[in-house]
């Protein structure tokens, strides 16, 4: 394909999702009441007795309506439009790299369904309580539902990125761009960088609530060592079977270690 057919091609896939989106976003307007419901929940659970959220534009309450459908529509065009862009960039594969299309959408799929919910239901009903700990007798909490709902897809979309670790990890250890040991090694400067973004995060100084947020992190990074190590590229067969074996050993080692440590720390 020339230079203009690819652009036909591009043009053709980018009106067929941007169909898709539409025909969900209609869909998904016959359910925003209780789409609202559900993003305003945590919002509403979390506001001092008393508070509630206000508008004060008039067009606000309706821009308000019209996110939440076109969230949804782009939800439930997700698929189609994954699909789209399989369809766009296939030709231009290795049939050994067209294997990885499959991990990736599972990967991506479930770090996003995991950032959106650690978000909705943990990361951003703390904040907006945290925000209404200042509500007093002469200054009342009020929260606007524009300024409230950026930040609600601020901290969604954030999360989001930061649950896709485990899925770039396993793509540059399956090109042997990274490794296991290069993880484990710089673990404690990740740590440390993990804090910091925690403390960014979460509006509170206490170091309990930050501490919280940045518990979820650190697993994602641990996952991320498992999973660099067993997808690191074999060389051979032999070299494979003597790698899986010297990994059970080590890992029944680092068992046996922990269970001893725990045992100790029990008896004292």
């Amino acid at each position: 394909m020339g230079f203009l057919e690819h652009l036909d091609e591009l043009r053709t896939r980018l009106i067929r999702s941007c169909i898709a989106v539409a025909a969900g976003m209609a869909v998904a307007f016959f359910f925003v009441d209780r789409i609202a419901t559900f993003v305003e929940g945590p919002v509403v659970r979390s506001l001092p007795p008393g508070s509630t959220l206000v508008f004060t534009r008039p067009s606000e309450a309706f821009s308000f309506y019209l996110d939440l459908a076109l969230i949804g529509g782009v939800i439930l065009a997700a698929p189609f439009v994954t699909y789209q862009v399989w369809r766009f960039i296939a030709p231009g594969l290795y049939a050994r790299e067209k294997r990885f299309v499959l991990p990736f959408l599972a990967f991506t799929t479930i770090g996003t369904v995991a950032g959106a919910l650690f978000s909705h239901y943990v990361l951003f009903p703390a904040t907006m309580g945290f925000f209404g700990t200042f509500s007093t007798d002469t200054m009342k909490f009020l929260p606007r539902v524009e300024d409230t709902f950026d930040l609600y897809k601020s901290m969604m979309l954030g999360m989001v990125a930061v649950f896709q670790l485990p899925t770039l990890i396993f793509f540059l250890a399956r090109f042997g761009l990274v490794t296991a040991r290069f993880l484990w090694r710089n673990i404690k400067y990740a740590v440390l960088g993990i804090f910091v973004v925690a403390a960014v995060l979460t509006p509170s100084s206490d170091a309990w609530t930050q501490a919280t947020f940045a518990a979820p992190m650190i697993c994602l990074y641990v996952i991320s060592i498992v999973i660099a190590w067993v997808v690191a590229p074999r060389s051979n067969a032999r070299s494979s079977r003597q790698s899986a074996n010297l990994r059970l050993v080590v890992g029944a080692m680092v068992a046996t270690k922990a269970a001893r440590a725990v045992t100790r720390a029990s008896t004292s």
